[in-house]
């Protein structure tokens, strides 16, 4: 174990996990890096054991390096039930079990990320993934914790802004860097920890990240929309609309290269922290800023006002690009209760200023302003009996605005207090677990004179069967989660420039409601690691946004409707060590997700529901050398809502190296890959921009890492 003094105000997980075993969320002893705070992390202090909460995944380590790209959705890309929105290099958010947006959380250290990124997909997530120690996907009754829309899951990044131990050398540095073949991606991340006394730790840490436009394999355009744009050439050329023609035929010919879809990233932060054994209270600023091109949609000449107002010689738009700044606070604070019904109170918050503007070309589109406040205290209770739990309550206070000739969504505000619980009952080999959580949000804008408030109740129970001594654990959680429709959903009504779509919400919305169920089972032993979670989620007026067909300012038609669905799905995961023979240790691994949704009363299949996919893999492990060779096969997907096209299925192919030359508690890890080796033509189904923005072709990283 790390000789650092740790917090003493909560409870300590640990949770140590294996690079080769990260994507399939099971644990293992591993080394302390920029990214595994020596297996001991302070994440959901009320939890003893993370692993109650059923298909949890965790990446870190050598694996967390290896994976890291400019955002966090394509990052946990294989990790099981885990897909990515893609819309461009520079912008993705995790899609869980399907869901994405609203019903996905992405927090940082329990706190979400306070940005703009679930109010469209083409706005990026402000967490840098080069900053993380660790990242974990959670699902189950627990999740609760976090926000009852919350019905996909939470991604929840623990990274060192605000100390959580004093190390006892003279400061601790940590550092990673690489790059990468397909966009000329070159990254570098580092932070130091400096003990100015036994009980004050002071923080330090930056990023930098730049990429040229992304090389894909074939064409850009999916077969589907390259038919549609040449048939548009072959009409134009029949018309005698030769420069029209030869414009079209130009975008139907490109490939090699996605246009426009270069980034620029810089993140930096600072934090100071006392830990006593009392308690502890600690703060960081944070500024994160990016830069990153919009791909543009074939054939949507999205304009400014009623056709034929555009002028004589007006100059042609520019390409789309957005340019990011946020400015954090942060404030994470614990005391010590001692032996009374209560162990502890722990008050995390934190507070954003966001700004985001979409150029065309130099000209300023529209600028995105959010001004967010996120608090939440829990009181602990001490274990007794076999019973814990975590009692708390959370407040999000949100302004939004949009200035511009394209500002789809009013100026509004988001006011939400909500109130939670979860309480675990151990009964030997049983374990009961009851989740339950009440919020209330209005949302308001003035200048439309808007104002409604939804309540929303949510609930969840768990049980789990665990034998004695045999590694097997079989359980079943049931869950009942209400949501507020988002402003997006109520209020949007306007073309937005980087999604080149007329978007169109409904502000008569009611709250969304979902009963869920999942049966999970796992088997641990020392070679063998299975897991397998079956899921369920019925709704009762299900909010998506699909293409009507429509067009409106030269744009396609996106509106959001409600209708009940259900989704049902699996997830496996599974890990043998096949042999061991000369230091090594030869692990075969592999994950299988799956998602099936439908808009019932003839509504047909839900829009951007990822494919069935496997990935399967096999590494020898030792102290100094990792090796590893994978496949990833995803299906086509055919299942496609109305006005959406289906997607092709793809096979890629990867390979990785990592080397420790000081050995395992070295503090040196040198990592190559390569990623997509036979250079395929692949498109991520739950992307809304996958018919003209497919995958990175063959990607060859490289990347070091340093502990010392």
């Amino acid at each position: 174990m790390s000789h650092h003094k740790f917090l003493t105000s909560a409870a300590i997980i640990l949770l140590p996990v294996s690079p080769a075993l990260a994507q399939s969320g099971q644990q293992t002893e591993t080394e302390d890096d920029f990214h595994n705070d020596d297996a001991i992390v302070v994440t959901a202090p009320y939890l003893e054991r993370l692993d109650i909460l059923a298909g949890t995944s965790v990446l870190t380590g050598d694996q967390l390096t290896n994976d890291l790209r400019g955002q966090i959705g394509d990052s946990l890309a294989k990790l099981p039930g885990v897909s990515s929105t893609s819309f461009a290099p520079g912008s993705s958010r995790p899609v869980l079990r399907g869901f994405q947006g609203p019903r996905v959380r992405v927090l940082t250290d329990g706190i979400g990320a306070l940005d703009a990124s679930n109010t469209s997909v083409d706005h990026a997530v402000t967490i840098d993934p080069l900053t993380a120690q660790r990242i974990e996907v959670l699902r189950g009754p627990a999740v609760l914790l976090f926000g009852g829309d919350a019905i996909g899951g939470a991604v929840n990044v623990i990274d060192k802004r605000i100390p959580r131990d004093v190390p006892d050398e003279a400061f601790h540095l940590d550092a990673v860097g690489g790059f990468g073949s397909a966009a000329n991606d070159y990254s570098i991340g580092g932070s130091l920890d400096v003990p100015l006394t036994d009980s004050l730790v002071f923080h330090i840490n930056g990023a930098y990240r730049d990429t040229d436009d992304l090389d894909i394999s074939g064409f850009v355009l999916a077969p589907e929309l390259r038919s549609e744009v040449l048939e548009q050439v072959a009409e134009e050329t029949e018309e005698g609309n030769l420069d029209e023609a030869a414009e079209l035929a130009e975008t139907a010919d490109q490939r090699g290269t996605i246009a426009n879809t270069a980034s620029r990233t810089i993140s930096a932060a600072t934090g100071l922290a006392y830990i006593g054994e009392g308690g502890n209270i600690g703060f960081s600023v944070s500024y994160y800023d990016t830069e990153y091109g919009v791909p543009s949609r074939p054939g949507a000449e999205h304009g400014h006002g009623e056709e034929g107002e555009e002028e004589e010689g007006e100059e042609e738009e520019g390409p789309v690009t957005i340019d990011l700044e946020q400015i954090r606070v942060d404030l994470r604070a614990g005391v010590n209760l001692g032996s009374g019904f209560f162990e502890s109170l722990n008050l995390r918050a934190g507070y954003s200023d966001y700004e985001h503007t979409e150029f065309e070309g130099d000209e300023v589109g529209t600028v995105f302003e959010v001004e967010g406040i996120e608090a939440r205290a829990e009181l602990v209770q001490n274990e007794r009996n076999g019973w814990r739990g975590v009692i708390g309550t959370q407040l999000l206070v949100r302004d939004f605005n949009a200035i511009g000739a394209e500002a789809f969504v009013p100026k509004n505000s988001v006011e939400s207090v909500a109130l939670f619980t979860i309480q675990e009952i151990d009964l030997g080999n049983f374990e009961v677990e009851v989740a339950g959580r009440y919020d209330n949000t209005d949302i308001s804008s003035n200048i439309i004179n808007f104002d409604r408030s939804f309540d929303s109740l949510s609930g969840a129970l768990g049980f789990a069967y665990a034998p004695d001594n045999s590694g097997l654990k079989i359980g079943v959680n049931l869950s009942r989660s209400e949501r507020a429709p988002s402003p997006e959903e109520l209020l949007s009504n306007g073309p937005h420039i980087a999604t080149q779509a007329f978007e169109i919400g409904n502000p008569n919305f009611t709250t969304e409601k979902s009963w869920g169920g999942e049966l999970y089972a796992r088997w641990n032993s020392e070679d063998i690691q299975l897991s397998a979670t079956v899921y369920a989620n019925i709704f009762d007026d299900y909010i998506f946004e699909t293409a009507t067909g429509e067009e409106e300012d030269g744009l396609p038609v996106f509106q959001f409707f409600q209708q009940d669905a259900t989704y049902y799905g699996l997830e496996a995961s599974a890990s043998f060590v096949v042999a061991r023979a000369g230091g090594f240790a030869f692990v075969a691994d592999g994950v299988a997700d799956y998602v099936r949704a439908k808009i019932r009363d003839g509504g047909g299949p839900v829009p951007r529901i990822p494919p069935l996919r496997l990935l399967g893999g096999i590494s020898a492990q030792s102290d100094a050398v990792d090796l590893r060779a994978e496949l990833e096969w995803s299906d086509s997907q055919n299942r496609v809502s109305t006005f959406e096209t289906p997607t092709d299925g793809f096979t890629m192919v990867n390979a990785s190296a990592a080397w420790r030359p000081l050995g395992k508690e070295g503090g040196v890890t040198l990592i190559a890959s390569a990623n997509n080796i036979f250079d395929v033509n692949a498109r991520r189904h739950a992307s809304f921009t996958k018919d003209f923005v497919p995958l990175a072709g063959r990607d060859i990283r490289i990347s070091a890492k340093f502990s010392f």
